[in-house]
């Protein structure tokens, strides 16, 4: 069954640009003019408007402010229309920068998401820009990202770092060949490493290559490495930016260097893992204390960035919200479902018994973590927006807007969420130049949005938020109204409308229904997966 399910979403996500995706989009224009809308820029300064922006092919060249708030437009200060030009009438609407999602994955096999339906997913909410931590292979990659840069697919820009020591005939065992390694993925065309832990001689040696050839750097400190490799060891070294958080509670132990496992604990078994990791701050320095301190000071001073993905781990403290979020029933493909179940093979799917102790010791750890990366951005420390989907019930693009929305319960502003989801990526990339901010000279890449964002995160869902209206009446406002990358104008709503047939078809072929654990049907699928 499993076989003839990827058979039939290969049929479906076919990546070629078809006469019906290129009524998705429009442009890039010769010129493009966004009228009378409210701007908020990604560097931290309040709305503006109402301004015209005016676009050229894929270049902001004007932003001029053309009023005030609810006084008649001079229509003799606005910008003119070019013959041929098009022109966006946005009165009311909201302006953001492009989102930059730190930690995006094209699919996987194992979930049976193909990049088609997760890339529509992305922009549909305004992810115009995915650094990719390792995938299914550099080839496969950078055949997306160059497809993306020549508008033949619909697909956001694509940042591609490749998994250490992988596509290499050799097991990197020695600093040489650690330098051998980074030098081979630098001549692939990788835009940088995703590191996941080595041996200290290795890792010294590879970031070293990795940084004289002016390329980025990520890591997820996993735990089989991370006693003799914390965070504050990886910064030392080079590394540019984290994913999650794991190395950072282990260089702020000060009465351990190991994580008090208990007697029974195995890192194969998916719930050991994820248990004991709830419990990993509560083991670590005080806030406040001078550890704390010391750790954070040092990291802001190397420049160090965060991209905690807190999005990914919310399962970990509420599993009844992360399985019942409303978009699963129109969203979420049948493969994809099926690898959220509870299973013994499946990364992430670690729900062998898993209960309250679990989800009170986890919102604890939150609490910590979250305590420790607002106060990062408070000293001046980057924190970017990632978002991991494609495991524990997030889905690609809405695990993307929760992750905005995790920052704010961590205790950003509004107006600071949006500065991490867009100039504080450009910045870690170093593409500040080009994209996160709207600014004269910068990259069209740009939101649309009918609702304020920073009244309410929510209506940034494809799903829209729930507003009772002036008649009594419940409505559903907000979803992107355009995503524009590249100058090339979206239409967010028929971007989604695109993946809910992509899920219907899905669905009718295999007859299947979204159920719930323990409630399985004689038309669910075969449960054989493969780990991510």
């Amino acid at each position: 069954m499993r076989k003839n399910l990827l058979f039939t979403l290969c049929v479906l996500f076919s990546i070629n640009l078809s006469s019906q995706e290129k009524n998705l989009s429009e442009g890039p224009f010769e010129q493009l003019i966004i009228r009378g809308v409210t701007l908020i820029n990604g560097n931290g300064s309040p709305p503006l408007g109402p301004v015209d922006i005016v676009i050229e092919k894929n270049i902001i060249k004007s932003i001029k402010t053309v009023g005030y708030p609810g006084v008649e437009i001079n229509e003799r200060r606005r910008p003119k229309l070019k013959k041929g030009g098009r022109e966006i009438d946005a009165t009311g609407m909201y302006l953001l920068p492009g989102f930059i999602d730190m930690h995006g994955h094209i699919g996987g096999v194992a979930q049976g998401a193909e990049p088609d339906y997760v890339f529509k997913l992305w922009l549909a909410h305004g992810v115009t820009t995915v650094r990719e931590p390792g995938g299914r292979g550099i080839d496969f990659s950078l055949d997306l990202k160059n497809k993306s840069i020549k508008n033949e697919i619909i697909a956001p820009r694509l940042v591609i770092y490749s998994g250490f020591g992988s596509g290499y005939t050799n097991e990197i065992s020695n600093p040489d060949q650690a330098r051998e390694w980074v030098r081979f993925n630098a001549k692939k065309g990788a835009d940088g490493i995703k590191f996941f832990g080595a041996e200290p001689d290795i890792m010294i040696a590879a970031l070293d290559e990795n940084n004289s050839l002016g390329l980025g750097s990520a890591m997820h400190h996993a735990q089989l490495n991370v006693v003799r490799w914390n965070v504050l060891n990886s910064a030392r070294a080079g590394l540019t930016s984290m994913e999650h958080w794991y190395g950072l509670p282990e260089a702020l132990f000060d009465d351990k260097i190991v994580q008090d496992y208990p007697y029974y604990y195995n890192y194969s078994n998916e719930q050991h893992r994820f248990e004991e990791a709830g419990r990993l701050w509560d083991q670590a320095a005080k806030p406040g204390s001078k550890h704390w301190n010391d750790v954070m000071n040092e990291l802001i001073e190397l420049d160090f960035t965060l991209d905690p993905t807190f999005n990914i781990y919310e399962a970990s403290r509420d599993l009844q919200r992360a399985r019942r979020a409303e978009w699963h029933e129109e969203y979420t493909l049948p493969s994809l479902w099926e690898f959220y179940q509870p299973s013994r093979i499946s990364h992430g799917s670690y729900w062998h018994f898993w209960g309250t102790e679990q989800e009170v010791a986890w919102k604890k750890n939150f609490n910590l973590w979250m305590n420790f990366v607002n106060e990062y951005k408070n000293r001046g420390g980057r924190v970017t927006v990632g978002s991991d989907s494609g495991f524990i019930f997030q889905l690609y693009g809405f695990a993307y807007i929760r992750e905005l929305e995790l920052l704010r319960e961590a205790g950003f502003h509004p107006l600071e969420v949006i500065m991490s989801a867009t100039l504080k990526g450009a910045e870690a990339l170093d593409m500040d130049n080009e994209i996160g901010s709207i600014e004269i000279g910068k990259k069209a890449d740009l939101i649309l949005v009918e609702e304020n964002p920073l009244e309410n995160l929510k209506v940034l869902y494809g799903t829209g938020a729930i507003k009772l209206n002036k008649d009594n009446q419940v409505e559903r406002v907000g979803g992107l109204k355009y995503t524009i990358k590249d100058g090339i104008v979206y239409d967010s709503k028929l971007l989604l409308e695109d993946v809910r047939e992509m899920v219907r078809e899905s669905k009718d072929e295999l007859n299947y229904e979204i159920y719930q654990p323990g409630e399985e049907k004689d038309w669910t699928l075969n449960k054989e997966r493969n780990i991510d």
